[in-house]
């Protein structure tokens, strides 16, 4: 039976994490051109860890691995692969299917997506706001009155879709921002968190599955941007009784938060893993007391679990 003196006991008095009660995604709140936010309090002037740094030195290499990594630029390949025609009580429209690779390398974890010509124009619309002159020559595939829905004009979109996409990737502070990533995982991010919230934690995995190595892709040059949807997964596992499954998302979600112990995930995060890791037979230590050495840097009133920060995600 489990002592109240350790982490995995209900009984637990030991460190609770805490942060503040921020509500809206990180991906919005990162900006327009999504820039990646230095570590917090672990870099100098140069960019490189301080001498005061706390890391040890695995997290020094393992910082400077997914430096090199950042510098060398993931690409993509666009295709509209397919197309279908829907048809509903009050509305006909064609869905395009796109297939997102990673080149120069065998991809495993294709993305395969859905949109309509209305999602499409959106995004246009949305990007004309903030890269006018950067997009103004990529041309945007018009609106007919008629023919829409005839296979001349489905694959002559196809086709267009396909090179506007491709285009728009190509201008790097189109390809990083917030419109053009929300286009691209926006809707099944927010279909994933609203199986969260409704208790749907396997389907919710089933989607998180296939949309996080596409947000990581689009993200590589802000890893902290896919916190969330990691920390969806390890809660999804967590309350599916997958400890093990749980804690290898904890992990790649503390990857990504390296030297950012003010980030608002950070403490809850390192919180549900040290219960994690206890559950597992793991080191727990360790992380026990980096959450105690992050609540003495920054305490908080706040004590949201990870869970009630991740159900806050992609509400709207």
């Amino acid at each position: 039976m489990a002592s109240p003196k350790h982490p995995g006991s209900p009984g637990w008095t030991g460190p609770i994490a805490k942060c503040t009660a921020g509500t809206k995604q990180e991906a919005s709140a990162a900006g327009r051109d999504l820039p990646c936010p230095g570590p917090e309090g672990h870099l100098d002037a140069h960019g490189g860890p301080s001498p005061n740094s706390s890391m040890t030195t695995g997290e020094l290499q393992e910082y400077w691995r997914k430096e090199k990594r950042c510098w060398r630029r993931v690409k993509l390949l666009f295709e509209v692969a397919s197309a279908r025609i829907e048809e509903r009580k009050v509305s006909k429209f064609v869905m395009y299917q796109i297939v997102i690779i990673q080149t120069g390398s065998f991809d495993s974890n294709k993305a395969v997506l859905e949109r309509r010509y209305s999602d499409f124009e959106m995004l246009q619309k949305s990007l004309l706001k903030t890269f006018r002159e950067e997009i103004e020559d990529i041309v945007f595939p018009k609106k007919h009155l008629m023919g829409n829905f005839s296979e001349e004009m489905i694959s002559e979109r196809k086709l267009a879709f396909q090179e506007y996409l491709s285009l728009l990737y190509a201008i790097r502070c189109v390809r990083r921002s917030r419109e053009f990533i929300d286009f691209l995982t926006r809707p099944e991010l927010r279909e994933a968190f609203g199986c969260l919230r409704g208790g749907q934690y396997s389907r919710a995995l089933d989607i998180l599955v296939r949309v996080v190595p596409l947000q990581e892709k689009l993200t590589a040059h802000c890893p902290v941007m896919v916190v969330p949807a990691l920390c969806a997964m390890l809660v999804c596992h967590r309350d599916l009784e997958r400890p093990a499954e749980a804690f290898a998302a904890g992990e790649r979600a503390l990857q990504c938060l390296q030297a950012r112990e003010g980030h608002r995930y950070y403490a809850p995060l390192l919180d549900a893993m040290l219960r994690l890791a206890y559950a597992l037979g793991k080191d727990f230590v360790s992380l026990q007391e980096k959450l105690q050495e992050s609540q003495l840097r920054k305490p908080s009133p706040w004590g949201f679990t990870l869970k009630e920060l991740t159900v806050r995600e992609y509400l709207y």
